[in-house]
């Protein structure tokens, strides 16, 4: 079953068109990657597939649900890392984990929420109001906000930006037995070390359009790596 299926969606703002017409699928169970430069079109993308952005054309289904018809519902099934939005600063870091599992109805939230303070490190945190952390930690709460209730589907957007690398390392390695599990990532990123590292399979957005996708060993030639594959793509495509 496909946890993820679009349909000629399509972003207009006035006379740009930031998504043109992208018709994916994404398996349950998958990890797939979403690559391209800076501005073109990835967020767009994750903002319309978690119910956050209205389409101007086209058609989205998440985990079952449609999301233009009940975007609300796709909200309570997932997980959302966004590129640059951080936990509200009037909170504390635990009172911030508690909102999220009241919004998600988590029976029994305080071992959930003690489990990601504990595996990000948080523990003398977690009762600091959020606009008194770093960036790096400010990203630390919001993966713990993903994470917290188990949804069966992840949408990441940059995830790993502001984390030192034991952090990227240790949040990788989750990834890795979350998928191994039966769990379904979309990861957005420009960085194509993460993708290899991570993805069963990548699709490439240039200038709001799906250029290519497939397993990577599919769109590779002979001894290519992935970078010459992403820079041959995109080349052929402007």
């Amino acid at each position: 079953m496909a946890a993820i299926l679009t349909n000629g969606l399509t972003k207009r703002y006035g006379s740009l068109e930031a998504l043109s017409g992208l018709s994916i699928s994404v398996e349950e169970g998958e990890s797939f990657c979403l690559l391209g430069p800076n501005g073109s079109g990835k967020t767009t993308t994750i903002g319309i597939l978690t119910g956050s952005l209205s389409a101007t054309a086209g058609k989205a289904v998440v985990m079952g649900v449609d999301v233009a018809a009940d975007p609300i519902g796709v909200k309570r099934k997932i997980g959302i890392v966004p590129e640059m939005e951080y936990p509200p600063s009037f909170l504390t870091v635990r009172e911030y984990l508690d909102l999220v599992c009241s919004l998600r109805k988590v029976d029994d939230p305080r071992p959930k929420i003690d489990r990601w303070i504990q595996f990000f490190g948080l523990e003398d945190k977690e009762n600091v109001l959020c606009k008194d952390l770093s960036k790096g930690t400010k990203k630390k709460v919001m993966l713990s906000a993903a994470f917290v209730h188990d949804p069966k589907l992840l949408f990441l957007d940059e995830p790993f930006l502001d984390l030192d690398p034991i952090v990227q390392r240790n949040t990788r390695e989750y990834l890795r037995s979350y998928v191994k599990e039966g769990g379904t990532i979309f990861l957005s990123t420009h960085i194509l070390e993460i993708a290899e590292k991570l993805c069963d399979r990548v699709g490439i957005l240039y200038n709001g359009r799906l250029i290519a996708s497939g397993k990577l060993a599919e769109l590779k030639r002979s001894k290519e790596s992935l970078e010459d594959v992403f820079m041959r793509l995109v080349v052929e495509a402007a």
